[in-house]
């Protein structure tokens, strides 16, 4: 099978693929960008376009190198007028890889919610990366396996009523063992999980929106 950078779907429709993944084509001059924050952190951010209703103002109020956070003083139809808050994170990649009759999916303590969870492998779009360059990456990186051919599931935007944060999700096979290639502060444990038993599991407590959606989209497609 041969290496593909590219994001397609499945089925090879690459035309389809464009349209799903057209945030890839960058320095895309007819999009509405005017109050796009300065990042620059090396990271991809699908900044959103164009208002529908009109944006008095845009305000940063906080940042941390990780997160973006402020609000836009937005119009309403009948003329009032208020504030909508929002957190901007970098774009992500979620990788389903299948092995055979396994899943591979990463051990991960998380912090934020003191607990540990079963996740599919994922992490940030570098600036520049298509979802399958960063599902390539991440996949080596995480759990030690690179993959001979990546296709692009699909794209969301995630939690819309606060972020601004989009995430799109690669389906991998072909896998060759490679050795982690983990970050200082990554701690995960690769594991397998039956790809008969997947839904099962993802769906036991604890668990988290990107692998639940990751394995849903790709058992749609037939792919699992």
């Amino acid at each position: 099978m041969s290496d593909d950078t590219r994001d397609h779907p499945h089925d090879g429709e690459n035309d389809a693929n464009r349209a799903a993944d057209a945030a890839d084509a960058t320095d895309a001059t007819d999009e509405w960008t005017s109050d796009e924050p300065a990042f620059g952190d090396g990271r991809r951010h699908d900044w959103p376009g164009e208002p529908d209703w009109p944006v008095l103002e845009t305000v940063v109020e906080y940042e941390t190198g990780w997160q973006t956070a402020g609000y836009d003083l937005v119009e309403h139809p009948d003329g009032s007028t208020k504030k909508y808050y929002w957190s901007e994170l970098a774009t992500a990649v979620v990788v389903v890889a299948r092995a055979g009759d396994d899943l591979l999916v990463v051990e991960q303590y998380r912090p934020t919610v003191r607990n540990t969870q079963l996740e599919l492998p994922a992490g940030i779009v570098e600036a520049g990366e298509s979802y399958t360059e960063a599902g390539r990456r991440e996949l080596r990186e995480e759990t030690g396996f690179a993959a001979d051919s990546l296709s692009l599931l699909g794209e969301v935007q995630c939690t819309t009523g606060l972020l601004r944060h989009t995430r799109g999700f690669v389906f991998a096979e072909g896998l060759e063992p490679v050795g982690q290639e983990l970050d200082d502060n990554e701690y995960l444990v690769p594991r397998t999980v039956p790809v008969e038993e997947v839904v099962d599991v993802v769906r036991s407590p604890p668990t988290n929106d990107a692998t639940l959606e990751g394995i849903l989209l790709a058992r749609e497609e037939g792919l699992l």
